[in-house]
Parts: C-alpha cells; structure tokens; sequence
C-alpha cells in the first residue's frame, strides 16, 4: 500500500490563493507558430502539454473559470501553435502546447513542431512546470513517455494530471493513479505526485490550483 498522500498539504491560504489567482479575468494573449512569435519571458510561465483528445482545453477553462478561453479543434492536431494567456496583472503566462501523438498531422509539421517544443523548454527560463495530462481511462501510453523523456533531457520540472477522472471507478482510479506513479520514478524530472481531475465535476482543481499558487509563491511572484 503506497503511502504517498492523495494531496499535498495545503494551508488555507494557499487554497485561498490559487483560488484568486484563477477568479482573475484570463485573456488571451498570442499564438506562437514558431520561436519568432514568443513573447519575452518576462513571467512565470506553467504549461499544459497532453494527447490530443485528452481535454486539455476543458481542463484550461476549468482553471479558469471560463467556457471558451481555450478553444478545442474537433479535427486532432490542428492547432499547431504555443498559446498563451495571461492575467490582468500580467503576473502569469498559461500556456497551451499543441496536442501530441496525433495520426492525422503530417510527418512535416509533427518534425517541426518537436523542433519548436524542444527549443522552447530548452530556453524559457521561467517555466516553471509542465502539466503533462494523461486519459484517466487510457493511462501513460508510449507518446508519453517520449514526451517525459524530451521534459527530463530539458530538465524542465514536470507533473502528471489525470483527466476525465470521473468516467472510471474508484478502484480503476487508485490503479491507474499508482501504475502512473510507479513509472514516473523512471524519470527524473518528475514530480512525483499525480493529481487525478475532472472537469465536469471539478475534482482535482483546488488542489491543482493552489500547487500552481505555490509555484508563483516559490518563484517570488
């Protein structure tokens, strides 16, 4: 039986904060096709990379609090860009990577945009976590483990969130959280504690919240 807690240990005010971080008014900010697009990193910068078709874009607007901040494509791997939004402050940049692992985007534009996600956590200076998201239903599939590979080689700090974490069973959930677990000690950039979420019923967003609070905090936001 693991004994690793199902949360971190949060204190009311870091709840408190995360939850004003994200009551904000989140806009969007750019699309970067390429690394002549990017803004300065001149914020801290958190980032959400996933398989496309894993809710990626509902677990955004859940965030945020918003239903069409980040707008999800019905065709996979058609949005090719790094988008960004950011806060009324312009304390903070969300970003939003392109879906991977998609059969329908051509060898080019999947080379490309590997060259384009491997300069860009190689040199943003303040990123400070990818979300790697992972289908509750499906688990950590070989694309994933490219991509944590890719994140350990940048030593870019990085951790897991399941989604749609309510379409399974409890037991399914404890399995597929500690098989995720399990493998993420493979790699060393990791952290190591997975946060299961849904975004129709809103588990896991107070937790993910508040740890993104902490990272601002820690970074002396």
């Amino acid at each position: 039986m693991s004994t690793m807690p199902d949360v971190d240990e949060h204190s009311e005010e870091d709840i408190e904060a995360g939850r004003l971080l994200f009551t904000r008014a989140w806009t969007f900010s750019r699309g970067s096709p390429g690394l002549d697009h990017l803004p300065p990193d001149d914020r801290p910068e958190i980032a959400f990379a996933g398989r496309s078709n894993v809710g990626k874009s509902s677990l955004i607007n859940t965030l945020v609090g918003q239903r069409t901040l980040a707008r999800a494509s019905n065709t996979p791997g058609r949005t090719q860009e790094l988008n960004f939004f950011t806060d009324p402050n312009a304390d903070l940049y969300l970003v939003d990577m392109p879906g991977y692992g998609f059969a329908e985007a051509p060898k080019d534009k999947v080379a490309a945009w590997n060259k384009t996600l491997r300069s860009f956590l190689a040199g943003r200076r303040t990123l400070l976590r990818v979300f790697v998201l992972v289908d509750a239903r499906h688990g950590l599939k070989p694309v994933d483990d490219e991509i944590m590979g890719l994140l350990d080689g940048a030593a870019v700090s990085y951790q897991v969130l399941l989604t749609k974490a309510d379409k399974i069973s409890r037991t399914d959930l404890e399995r597929v959280t500690a098989n995720t677990t399990k493998s993420l000690a493979k790699h060393p950039a990791a952290y190591p504690r997975v946060i299961a979420t849904s975004s129709e019923t809103g588990m896991g967003f107070e937790d993910l919240r508040a740890v993104v609070a902490k990272l601002i905090a820690a970074h002396g936001g």
